[in-house]
């Protein structure tokens, strides 16, 4: 072992365990729900958690799971293209695809091995990127391995300032534009109606992650591109069956046949990742079959979303507004935010403090996340905390 290089890295964990900002991993012993038990809290309410249809540990979803661990055992043991790929790949695929109204899908490992894949794969000498400056941590890596093309980051939801940036990139070809489509620190919507207008007038391709509005928002839960009705209208999706779809695990890219030929052919995350483990592909199939089969989730989601959002007004929070699941309460600084989900999850609320580098200084917060499977005496008892906490710490 290097010791002076050891040395180094403790001295700078112990530099954060000081400030306050150390982050601490929580176990939790039973399945993804409403209600869990954590080794170190006891049973507590889960508001820290993207189950936002409360599908992972849904019958159905893990009945196929195992039944896919069972036909398929525990993997291809190789990269899809050397080994071969199994029919529950193309299934779900074929079934992302029609439920997001595009011509085709792949999956990946991850949604964070989706987007790094992406850009690269399709942006070379000559290209450009124009990215929202809120964009999540992996459309920010995935733009950044696409150096050989132009880069511009736009001020958040300023249309005046994405328009400036596409004038200014006009020449190069491809040029895409990216955004969230649920920014996942706020909660709030991008603006895709002018997003969508700006690249047919620019001729730029539209990329949209929704991996907080997919099974959220819409009418059928299809996600932001449906809450505007859009569908159709984006060129690329990427999103993640991590969340809403399950929570196992797994990303995609949907788009045209061409598009994902081109990344079956040449982007990197897919040649050399094993394929999404079946029994997660499997699981991903069933949580789509339920959400359709069952939209009245999307409506509770929505309900219990709501409910906590006033019950949070009423003590005297100023939750962001937002018309997603995520509900996040602005506190200050990380250390604060830290200590204050700390003093939650003593009274029986997991919700985690977020603070930089995840959002600016100064701007540290408590995030909740709804599900639909939140009852109104889980919601209430959340309240209760929430109300002694926020005297306790001098927010209210």
């Amino acid at each position: 072992m290097n010791l002076a290089f050891d040395r180094a890295l403790q001295a700078e964990l112990d530099a954060l365990k000081a400030a306050g900002t150390y982050k601490r991993l929580r176990h939790i012993t039973t399945p993804m729900a409403p209600e869990v038990h954590m080794e170190e809290a006891g049973d507590v309410i889960v508001l820290s958690s993207n189950n936002y249809l409360g599908l992972s540990d849904h019958p159905d979803v893990v009945a196929a799971g195992k039944r896919g661990l069972d036909r398929y055992g525990a993997g291809t043991a190789s990269v899809r293209f050397i080994c071969g790929t199994f029919d529950v790949h193309r299934a779900l695929e074929e079934r992302i695809a029609n439920f997001l109204g595009t011509q085709a899908a792949l999956t990946y490992v991850a949604c964070w091995n989706a987007n790094t894949g992406l850009f690269a794969t399709i942006c070379g000498e000559g290209s450009a990127i124009v990215s929202d400056e809120l964009n999540h941590a992996s459309i920010i890596d995935g733009v950044r391995l696409a150096n050989k093309a132009k880069r511009a980051v736009y001020r958040h939801g300023d249309m005046a300032d994405l328009e400036a940036k596409l004038q200014a990139v006009q020449g190069c070809a491809p040029i895409l534009v990216v955004t969230d489509g649920v920014f996942s620190m706020e909660g709030s919507l991008a603006k895709l109606p002018e997003i969508v207008a700006l690249c047919k007038r620019y001729g730029a391709v539209s990329v949209v992650d929704d991996s907080h509005g997919t099974g959220v928002m819409g009418k059928t839960g299809r996600g932001t591109i449906e809450h505007f009705d859009l569908t159709g209208e984006v060129d690329v999706i990427t999103g993640t069956l991590g969340k809403a779809l399950g929570g196992a695990a797994g990303g995609f890219v949907a788009g045209s046949a061409a598009l994902i030929d081109m990344l079956i052919q040449r982007s990197r995350p897919q040649l050399f990742s094993n394929a999404l483990p079946a029994t997660v592909a499997c699981s991903a199939l069933a949580a789509i079959d339920v959400l359709d089969a069952q939209p009245e989730l999307v409506q509770k989601l929505r309900a219990n979303t709501a409910y906590l959002r006033a019950g949070l007004v009423e003590l005297g929070f100023k939750p962001l507004d937002g018309p997603s699941a995520i509900v996040p309460i602005v506190v200050g600084e990380t250390a604060f935010a830290i200590a204050m989900s700390d003093k939650l999850l003593e009274r029986g609320v997991f919700v985690t403090g977020f603070g930089f580098p995840v959002v600016p200084e100064g701007t540290a917060r408590i995030r909740t996340q709804l599900s639909a499977a939140l009852t109104t005496d889980e919601l209430d008892r959340a309240l209760a905390a929430f109300g002694a906490v926020g005297r306790e710490v001098g927010i209210l």
